[in-house]
């Protein structure tokens, strides 16, 4: 369940931020900008921070499923199962965010997938730290 607590608090939490910064890199709203436009971004941030969480929460929750069905497979080590759960929340957020049109590139589909990548495996991470992970029944042993 404290899988599913971190996954829920941090993933729309980090996502949204990192949404919110491809989005005004995609729109050219780095081009010329001062310190001063930096506040206003993270001003937009807190504004906007209910509906990260709105939109975030069953994705990230999903994310963590995954997560969690990934740590009863005992051949995956904690790594490949960070690695993994992280490249299926990169494909699914470039997926979703990412344009099909003749705007649309490899680097518009790479910033959208880091908007799922990288909070899934920082989640990830942090549950495989800080929280006991139940351990993989070993096989019946025949006798």
């Amino acid at each position: 369940m404290k899988r599913y607590l971190v996954f829920a608090l941090l993933g729309p939490f980090i996502g949204g931020f990192l949404l919110l910064l491809t989005t005004t890199y995609q729109s050219g709203y780095w081009a010329q900008t001062g310190l001063g436009e930096v506040g206003k971004l993270f001003v937009v941030f807190f504004k906007t921070l209910q509906y990260s969480y709105l939109f975030g929460l069953l994705p990230s929750l999903m994310i963590g499923a995954i997560d969690d069905i990934l740590v009863h497979i005992r051949r995956i080590g904690p790594v490949v199962r960070m690695l993994l759960v992280g490249l299926f929340a990169f494909v699914l957020a470039s997926l979703t965010y990412s344009s099909r049109g003749p705007d649309s590139g490899a680097v518009q589909f790479i910033l959208y997938g880091l908007v799922g990548f990288v909070p899934a495996v920082i989640s990830s991470w942090l549950v495989h730290k800080y929280i006991k992970e139940p351990q993989a029944l070993a096989a019946p042993t025949p006798t």
